[in-house]
């Protein structure tokens, strides 16, 4: 058998097409998360500066245009600002929740030892921001917004890593990543349980009705997509009516998708759903989301009144300190209990780096700050310390990058400062 010249006599080929067919989609993955990162960026600035010039009534108008959806009788008429952040947004959800399932399945969430660090650094991620806010807002009026700080914007951080090239091992790409995805079931769970109104069970009912057509559909063998978006309406729109923020809805059908290939198909449903809405959320829908979100009118925002600015300020903070303070200290307290391990290739400068970048917050953050305070100020507030912290975060995590991580990364090296860190631990 002719063996391919690229690779290493020692190579096993089966191996190799193994591990091209794991890593292709994660690498595939994080360059479509990186470019959108750049998008997002000029669309927030463009919001910003729409907001704040003399055409800013336009601005305003804009997204309270109203629109009107919906077949037949079965009509619903909200603003466009509704259709993106509760319709579209259902969407990017809908992605995030085939993001986790694909890591459960084959990931970095597919073992319960790769899976300990990213899942205790993110949550140590999460405990620590939410405390710092609190710390400045014990008034009950502001308190809610503890959840905003919590999240991190995957699409901004792996944007600033890949800034810096060749310096960023794999692994700490990877690490950072599952770190996210775990981040972005922590922050549907805040949402589902804290930021959702009271639950009305006729609405579940609803929801659940759709979610059984759905499966029946796969039972059936159902293959075409657009067979199953009907379905999708009645789960998206029964979790509406029962309280739930409607966006959970893309949550538990991203979750639903099967995750292993049909015969005669060699991509499982999942992953061609994935390759296929990704584009469209990472280009459209995200830099849509933070063209219509991202526009603070400074003018309208009193930093003088103590309640907003302790909004800001905690939100900030919250961002900028507790999120790498959080994801540094879980995860060396329990690398340090022998609870969790550094992956190979990178050691503490590494996550250093990642405790930094994830503290841009940004397309999440804004999103639970727009269901936590109904008040425009503290909502004006919130989005300008998100908006700060976001841009002092990616510049802090790149001048981190630049100064602790190596110009090239080197394997060897790495390896010798994990053995070092190993027997100092022992």
């Amino acid at each position: 058998m002719d063996r391919d010249p690229e690779l290493a006599p020692e190579a096993w080929p089966a191996a190799r097409r193994v591990a091209e067919r794991v890593l292709r989609p994660l690498e595939r993955f994080l360059h479509v998360e990186a470019a959108s990162g750049i998008l997002l960026l000029a669309a927030a600035v463009v919001a910003v500066i729409w907001a704040n010039s003399p055409w800013a009534e336009s601005y305003a108008r804009l997204w309270h245009t109203p629109v009107t959806l919906g077949l037949g009788p079965l009509l619903s008429r909200e603003t466009l600002h509704f259709w993106i952040n509760d319709g579209l947004m259902a969407i990017f959800f809908l992605v995030v929740g085939l993001e986790i399932r694909r890591e459960i399945h084959e990931g970095e969430l597919s073992e319960l030892k790769r899976a300990a660090l990213p899942v205790a650094a993110a949550l140590g991620g999460m405990a620590a921001p939410a405390g710092i806010y609190l710390l400045f807002n014990a008034d009950p009026v502001t308190h809610v917004g503890w959840g905003v700080p919590t999240a991190t914007d995957i699409a901004f951080a792996v944007g600033v890593l890949a800034l810096l090239g060749k310096r960023v091992p794999p692994a700490l790409r990877v690490l950072l990543l599952a770190l996210a995805i775990i981040d972005d079931i922590g922050a549907i769970v805040v949402i589902a349980l804290f930021y959702s109104s009271g639950i009305a069970w006729s609405g579940l009912l609803v929801a659940a009705a759709g979610l059984l057509l759905v499966v029946l559909l796969q039972r059936l063998g159902v293959r075409r997509v657009m067979v199953y978006v009907p379905a999708g309406a009645v789960v998206w729109f029964g979790v509406l009516e029962a309280g739930v923020h409607p966006t959970i809805a893309g949550v538990v059908l991203g979750l639903l998708t099967p995750v292993r290939p049909w015969s005669r198909e060699p991509l499982p449903p999942g992953a061609r759903l994935e390759a296929a809405l990704h584009p469209w959320v990472a280009f459209v829908i995200m830099p849509l989301f933070a063209l219509a979100n991202a526009g603070v009118s400074l003018g309208d925002v009193a930093i003088a009144d103590t309640a907003t600015r302790n909004v800001a300020i905690g939100v900030m903070a919250g961002l900028v300190l507790g999120k790498p303070i959080g994801i540094l200290l879980i995860s060396f307290v329990t690398v340090r209990l022998g609870i969790c391990a550094l992956p190979r290739g990178v050691g503490w400068r590494g996550v250093m780096v990642v405790g930094a970048v994830a503290g841009i917050g940004f397309t999440m953050a804004i999103f639970i700050a727009g269901l936590a305070f109904p008040n425009p100020a503290l909502l004006g507030a919130a989005k300008l310390g998100v908006l700060c912290a976001s841009v002092l975060a990616a510049c802090l995590g790149a001048l981190a990058g630049v100064f602790v991580l190596p110009r090239r990364f080197d394997r060897g090296a790495a390896q010798s400062d994990q053995e070092a860190e190993s027997s100092t631990q022992g």
